[in-house]
C-alpha cells in the first residue's frame, strides 16, 4: 500500500503542473457573470488572462492543488489499490466500487483545497498586478474563511464534491481498467507507454463527462460570497437560478477547457503511477530472488488476475 501512496504523490504532482492553466480557465468560465461576460469562450479566456494578467495569471491558486493533489492522489491510488485487494476479484464492478470508495474518502481534503484554489483563481481577475489582495496564498485563504465562517465555511461545496467524486472516480478506474485490457497493455509491450497515456487520458475524459454538471454547481457555490455578496442559499437554489438565467447550457460552461486539461493530466498521472509501480515491484522481486534464491518462490498470479489489465499487474 505504501507504494500506491508514493506512486499517487508522484503522479499527482506531474498532473498539476500539466493541467492547472486549463483549470483556471474552466473556473473563470463557470462562474463569470452571464450579463457582463468577460470571456467569449475557452481560447478567448486564455488570451485574455495572458494579456491582462501575464502567464502567471494562468497559475493562480496552484499552491493549493500542488500541495493538496499530491496527498489526494496518494489517498486515491492507495485506497483504490487496497480496496481491490480486499475485494479479491478483479472485475469491472469491483474496479468501479474501489474507485468510488477512493473518490468518497478523498473529499475531506479535496473540498477545502478546491475552495482555496477557486478563490485564488478569481482573485485579481483582469489585473496584471492586483491592487488589493484579499488572500496572500491558499493557506491564508482557508484561515480567513475559517475565522469568518468556521468549519462549515471551509467545507463549502462538500455535498456537491461528494456527489461528483464518488461516481466520477468509479468511472475513472473502470474506464482505465477496460481500456488497458482492450489495448493489451503488458510490461514487455514496446508500445506500452503510448497505450497507458491513451488509456489514462480517455479515463479522465470519461470521468469528467459523467459528472461535469455537478462540477459547475460546485464551482459556483464555492465562488459565492467573493466580494461579500451571496447569491445562493443552497444547491437547489443555485441550480434553479443558473438554469433560469442561462438555460441548460449552463451545465457545459468550461467543458472544452476541462476536456483539454483532462487528457494530458490524467494521461500523465496514470502512466506515471503505473510505470512507477511496475518498476518498484520488479525491483522488489529481483531483490527477493537475489537474497534468498533457494527458499523463496514468487507466488503465481491468481486466476482472476491473469489478464491484460494493468490494474491487475500493478496491484499484485
Amino acid at each position: 500500500m505504501a507504494l500506491d501512496f508514493a506512486a499517487g504523490c508522484i503522479g499527482g504532482a506531474a498532473g498539476v503542473l500539466v493541467g492547472h492553466p486549463f483549470d483556471t480557465v474552466k473556473v473563470r468560465l463557470q462562474v463569470q457573470n452571464v450579463d457582463k461576460p468577460l470571456y467569449r469562450g475557452t481560447f478567448h479566456c486564455f488570451q485574455s488572462i495572458i494579456r491582462q494578467e501575464s502567464m502567471f495569471g494562468l497559475y493562480k491558486g496552484i499552491g493549493s492543488p500542488m500541495l493538496g493533489l499530491t496527498f489526494i492522489n496518494a489517498i486515491v491510488f492507495g485506497v483504490q489499490g487496497n480496496a481491490m485487494r480486499k475485494l479479491g476479484r478483479d472485475t469491472p464492478l469491483n474496479q468501479f466500487l474501489a474507485g468510488a470508495s477512493a473518490g468518497a474518502i478523498q473529499c475531506v481534503i479535496c473540498c477545502p483545497m478546491e475552495l482555496a484554489k477557486t478563490r485564488m483563481q478569481l482573485q485579481g481577475t483582469g489585473e496584471k498586478k492586483s491592487k488589493r489582495k484579499v488572500y496572500k496564498n491558499s493557506v491564508d485563504c482557508l484561515v480567513r474563511i475559517y475565522n469568518k465562517e468556521g468549519i462549515r465555511g471551509i467545507n463549502r461545496g462538500m455535498v456537491t464534491t461528494l456527489v461528483r467524486e464518488t461516481p466520477g472516480f468509479g468511472v475513472y478506474f473502470l474506464t482505465y481498467d477496460t481500456l488497458t485490457r482492450s489495448l493489451g497493455c503488458e510490461p514487455e509491450d514496446p508500445y506500452m507507454i503510448p497505450k497507458l497515456l491513451f488509456a489514462g487520458g480517455m479515463s479522465g475524459i470519461a470521468s469528467w463527462l459523467s459528472t461535469y454538471p455537478v462540477d459547475v454547481i460546485k464551482s459556483r457555490l464555492q465562488a459565492d460570497g467573493v466580494g461579500g455578496v451571496n447569491q445562493y442559499s443552497g444547491i437547489m437554489d443555485c441550480v434553479r437560478q443558473s438554469v433560469k438565467k442561462e438555460g441548460w447550457r449552463v451545465f457545459t460552461r468550461g467543458l472544452t477547457s476541462t476536456l483539454l486539461r483532462a487528457f494530458p493530466v490524467n494521461a500523465t498521472t496514470f502512466a506515471t503511477v503505473t510505470l512507477f509501480l511496475i518498476y518498484m515491484r520488479e525491483g522488489e522481486e529481483c531483490s527477493i530472488q537475489n537474497s534468498e534464491p533457494q527458499s523463496v518462490q514468487l507466488q503465481p498470479l491468481q486466476p482472476q488476475a491473469q489478464s491484460t489489465s494493468m490494474q491487475a499487474i500493478v496491484q499484485q
